[in-house]
């Protein structure tokens, strides 16, 4: 199997080595708009370097990786498919909601698989939790409460195009309240705080938020979010119900201290970062994406899954916005 990868900054790189890993893959040819950042990652890795975007899709590819910018997305999804070639690219599909429907629109009528990058799918204590739920040992479910607290923000630059702390951070916990519980939300309620670096009001964004999800059925669910726990990186998820509850997240490496008297402290050290948290479920993640493209099985996570968690952070920076609750009938197109 030989396969492409568009796009070399730290997770390409990442995926790069993994995919150089697997013993059905012959080859890898990594590509980047800075041709010497491609240069530089494949020799460092060991693998093929194209000149150009152009020469990777003329390079013989059997699959398609892309982790490239937000807005390179979707022109590489759509040069993949109209090549026949499978994609497999980080979310999200495109910058914003109508750019999403485009592409969706776009390779609708092909059968060529895409493939959307939500890692969180693949990390076994989600899929457990997810098939605790299906298998109704816990009962019915009352509450969800997911977070996601990164230890540090990122640069200025970086949130002055991110497209604000839901669409780029809570649309993970967003997708993952889906995925485990198996319904969708049907109205937000969210609030956000700034408490840290200017440059977050100055982006028109938030630090911190916090979001209520209301799912078809009644069960709630919130989601939190910050971008300065200090005490390390910290994803979470309890999954509640009448019978039994679980919760996914909580390890030796947990950045979280009892002060329970006789409670030992974790032994830690916490995660970093979403690299070291998530390394296995991206590997998995990966091996996934073979299956896709030997014809072994269908894509597990479809352009449409990743609209319906964007719908999600629409709806909320909305009722963060206006300080109301909203509708997701409110932001579908």
């Amino acid at each position: 199997m030989r396969l492409g990868l568009a796009g070399t900054g730290r997770i390409g790189t990442a995926h790069a080595e993994t995919l150089k890993g697997f013993e059905e893959v012959e080859s890898v040819v990594v590509a980047d708009v800075d041709t010497a950042r491609a240069a530089s990652a494949a020799a460092k890795i060991g693998v093929e370097a194209a000149e150009s975007l152009d020469a990777l899709f003329a390079a013989g590819l059997d699959g398609l990786v892309v982790t490239a910018a937000t807005d390179a997305h979707p022109g590489l999804i759509i040069a993949a498919v109209d090549a026949g070639i499978p994609v497999f690219c980080e979310k999200p599909v495109a910058a914003d909601i109508p750019g999403t429907l485009a592409v969706i629109d776009r390779i609708g009528a092909s059968d060529v698989p895409v493939q959307i990058g939500f890692q969180r799918r693949f990390d076994a204590g989600y899929a457990a939790a997810r098939a605790a739920v299906a298998s109704g040992e816990l009962g019915w479910l009352h509450t969800l409460r997911a977070t996601t607290f990164d230890p540090a923000p990122p640069p200025a630059e970086y949130v002055a195009h991110s497209g604000g702390l839901f669409r780029d951070c809570g649309v993970h916990d967003f997708d993952v309240v889906r995925w485990v519980s198996g319904r969708e939300v049907t109205e937000v309620y969210a609030v956000g705080a700034n408490r840290g670096e200017q440059f977050f009001a100055d982006a028109g964004d938030v630090d911190t938020a916090a979001a209520t999800l209301t799912l078809d059925d009644g069960t709630l669910a919130t989601v939190s979010l910050t971008r300065y726990n200090g005490a390390g990186y910290d994803v979470r998820l309890d999954v509640l119900g009448s019978v039994s509850g679980v919760v996914v997240g909580l390890d030796d490496r947990s950045p979280l201290r009892s002060v329970e008297p006789g409670v030992a402290p974790l032994p830690g050290p916490a995660y970093p970062g979403f690299m070291e948290r998530f390394r296995p479920a991206y590997t998995t993640e990966l091996r996934a994406f073979l299956d896709v493209v030997a014809g072994r099985a269908p894509s597990p996570c479809v352009a449409a899954d990743a609209l319906e968690a964007f719908y999600i952070a629409e709806a909320c920076e909305v009722s963060r916005r206006e300080r109301r609750p909203v509708e997701l009938a409110e932001v579908r197109r």
